[in-house]
């Protein structure tokens, strides 16, 4: 796979900027959006039934290009989850679970799954906000913790189409082979900021959403006295050539996956990027249709406990 380093893309707007800040949050607002009207599909077959929760999902995720209103919204994640247990007790009242589909029942689940996780990553964007380059120790354990997580959280929304393995000898036709390597050249703890956590979270979804099961999905982590280096890569369906810089461009996608449900922005690969470029470091991507793709970028070292006060810009 040929390898393009990108060290510029076009100036983003205070609102683009603001969305790709809150990459995290939008995906999971729209993912919640998703699940409410599905459990409306299931207990009556109206996608529309949890009217209140599904507005307010939407007004949230609209919000999300303001980032004073963001923030607010992500204070008051708690009053996002009363309105939706509040509407849900009202209605399965009246469409009790056991009376309805299966599907329902697991539906129900995913949906408090999800409020569960949206309350986490609210107070982690909040907590990063504050202090973008806040550096939390985290040993190697404590990543591969939090990253297969995120893969059990994909796994259950997809209800069962595929499952991640991490040990290639049991990989069947639907599932995912997990790799993850993650070392520290002098302790078994690892400075990672908030931002470079989160963004190893976009950029394995990103892999997830563009490889079918059966693919393989790669990630690397070292942190040394060089700086910290990351790399996430796929077998998925890789991205055209012609593509390459334009794929890290806010709002596009490749022409190549037209036909692929997003829950975000088009702006994963923007938001990898910027924080790349917000901590001084380099970014590369490489990619081969039918093949895959490989993202890189490097940062120099920051120390534990390290504050920058600076926003997600260019």
């Amino acid at each position: 796979m040929t390898e393009l380093e990108i060290t510029a893309i076009p100036p983003l707007t205070a609102a683009q900027r603001s969305i790709a800040n809150a990459h995290t949050l939008l995906n999971l607002y729209q993912v919640l959006h998703e699940e409410l009207g599905q459990l409306g599909c299931d207990l009556a077959g109206d996608p529309g039934l949890l009217a209140v929760g599904l507005a307010e999902c939407l007004r949230r995720v609209a919000r999300l290009s303001d980032p004073a209103a963001a923030l607010q919204d992500a204070n008051r994640t708690g009053d996002l989850d009363h309105l939706v247990q509040g509407e849900l007790a009202d209605l399965l009242r009246r469409f009790p679970v056991g009376a309805a589909s299966p599907a329902a029942g697991v539906t129900r689940a995913q949906i408090e799954s999800l409020l569960w996780i949206l309350n986490v990553r609210a107070r982690e964007f909040v907590a990063r906000t504050a202090n973008p380059a806040h550096a939390t120790p985290l040993t190697v354990a404590d990543l591969e913790i939090d990253l297969q997580e995120l893969f059990r959280t994909m796994e259950q929304h997809s209800r069962g189409r595929y499952r991640f393995v991490y040990n290639l000898a049991l990989q069947e036709a639907s599932d995912y082979y997990v790799d993850l390597r993650f070392a520290g050249s002098h302790s078994t703890a690892i400075p990672l900021p908030a931002l470079v956590r989160e963004t190893l979270r976009d950029l394995i979804a990103n892999a997830r959403k563009y490889t079918a099961p059966g693919g393989q999905i790669r990630v690397g982590l070292h942190s040394g006295t060089a700086g910290i280096r990351c790399v996430v890569e796929d077998t998925g369906r890789g991205i055209p050539a012609a593509e390459l810089a334009s794929v890290v461009q806010f709002g596009y996608r490749g022409s190549n996956v037209a036909d692929v449900r997003s829950h975000g922005a088009g702006c994963g690969l923007t938001k990898a990027f910027l924080v790349a470029r917000q901590f001084g470091g380099r970014f590369w991507i490489a990619s081969e249709l039918g093949r895959g793709t490989r993202i890189r970028f490097r940062i120099p070292p920051v120390a534990a406990g390290a504050v920058a006060p600076t926003a997600l810009q260019e």
